[in-house]
């Protein structure tokens, strides 16, 4: 048996943690610079609000029912979700992380558990650990384990937890369950299935497996396997490293200013060198994308990238900036109003498996005894405490986050007050 735990209206939950006056209000969370709705509470779906709908679509509907308004706190988020998944791992031998606020709990190992009892009891915990409300869906294989979970969402709201431990709730979560809101049956699928008659899960598990291969592939077998209640997807303990990773931007306001860009440029390439040592890869080659706002039909339009290959693959920080920098040399253009500008580090290898340069004149020993050490300084210091003078400190380019909460968490200077 496999448990899938997952977070209500994640980003709207954790900002009702600190703000209790929230509960029962709508609530909703805004893209990057406060652009589009990406998170709802269950009240802001009620009046009307559409997830990916523009901000400034919705300000009617905000002002009248008296939607709470919070930019994206991703720092907030990602501390309750390391919190959350801490929790979890307590309960279970092994755990695979899904999504910020999904995992998969392998229960299989629990053979003398109420499963039943246990997911009440997760949830229980979670709750009252951290503020944060989860749903469990417990059941045979993954693909079930979501379908739980989407059952205990529409049909056990008051419960929460909802576990297919026999045919006939496994058979009533079928029949409940549209072919498109089966995990892994996206648009085009579900289309092409109703349109030949499958309309449910139930209909789905029925299919001949010659009609399945033809139309889904392999994929598709795997599918009708896990919905027959027979795992059939592989397990991911150890998240997959990377093969490419990319930072960019979109700035809070438009820009000419070549040094704006310089400074952006060179923090995204100091992020992308970052991820890389958590990693432990080296890039080999990288990107640098310039691009103004294509709506903006009263602009001069203007988009390019510019992709380098690097004599040696590396993760050094000094290095990424400086290929970076020159890329931007060349795809810089003065005159536009540009609105973003990226990164991206591709053809990635083992930090341990880089094949050196025969004229290689870079001492790279000391360089990575200097990564090390920067990094471990910003982890005990606070995030880019360190950091090359090219990148400043006043982020010209920031995004714009007019409605933002505080780091409640993780910055000592932002901490709940309680007033007493």
């Amino acid at each position: 048996m496999f448990a899938l735990v997952d977070c209500n209206n994640f980003y709207c939950s954790c900002e009702r943690v600190f703000d209790p006056k929230l509960d029962g209000r709508p609530v909703i969370v805004l893209s990057n610079n406060d652009g589009c709705a990406i998170a709802r509470s269950e009240e802001a779906k009620q009046v009307g609000i559409v997830m990916g709908t523009p901000e400034y679509m919705i300000r009617d509907l905000i002002k009248e029912h008296n939607v709470a308004v919070f930019s994206s706190n991703y720092t907030l988020y990602g501390d309750m979700s390391d919190r959350v998944m801490k929790l979890l791992a307590s309960f279970v031998p092994r755990l695979e992380l899904y999504s910020i606020d999904e995992a998969f709990l392998d229960m299989s190992e629990l053979a003398y558990e109420n499963l039943l009892e246990l997911g009440m009891r997760i949830r229980t915990t979670v709750t009252q650990s951290t503020g944060i409300p989860v749903t469990v869906g417990i059941a045979p294989t993954k693909v079930l384990a979501k379908m739980a979970n989407r059952f205990a969402k529409k049909k056990r709201k008051d419960i929460g937890v909802h576990w297919l431990g026999n045919d006939y709730l496994i058979r009533e979560a079928l029949e409940a369950t549209d072919v498109g809101d089966i995990w892994g049956v996206g648009h085009q699928y579900s289309t092409m299935l109703v349109r030949n008659g499958f309309k449910t899960a139930a209909d789905l598990v029925n299919a001949p497996e010659d009609f399945v291969r033809e139309k889904m592939s392999v994929v598709g077998h795997r599918l009708i396997k896990e919905l027959k209640g027979i795992p059939a997807i592989e397990w991911e303990f150890e998240p997959k490293k990377k093969k490419n990773i990319c930072t960019s931007r979109s700035f809070g306001s438009l820009t000419q200013s070549k040094d704006v860009m310089i400074e952006a440029v060179s923090n995204y390439a100091a992020l992308c060198a970052g991820k890389l040592r958590k990693e432990k890869s080296c890039a080999r080659e990288l990107i640098v994308f310039v691009k103004t706002n294509q709506f903006r039909t009263q602009d001069k339009q203007y988009e390019h990238a510019i992709r380098m290959q690097m004599e040696v693959a590396t993760n050094n920080t000094v290095e990424l900036i400086k290929y970076a920098l020159k890329g931007l040399d060349i795809v810089f253009k003065d005159g536009y109003n540009y609105q973003k500008c990226g990164v991206i580090v591709n053809d990635l290898v083992p930090e341990t498996e880089i094949q050196f340069g025969m004229f290689d004149q870079v001492d790279r020993k000391k360089n990575n005894t200097v990564m090390h050490a920067l990094d471990k300084v910003n982890q005990a210091f606070g995030k880019d405490i360190v950091r090359f003078a090219v990148q400043r400190f006043d982020k010209r380019y920031r995004l714009n986050a007019r409605f933002l909460s505080k780091k409640y968490t993780t910055d000592i200077n932002e901490v709940l007050h309680v007033k007493i």
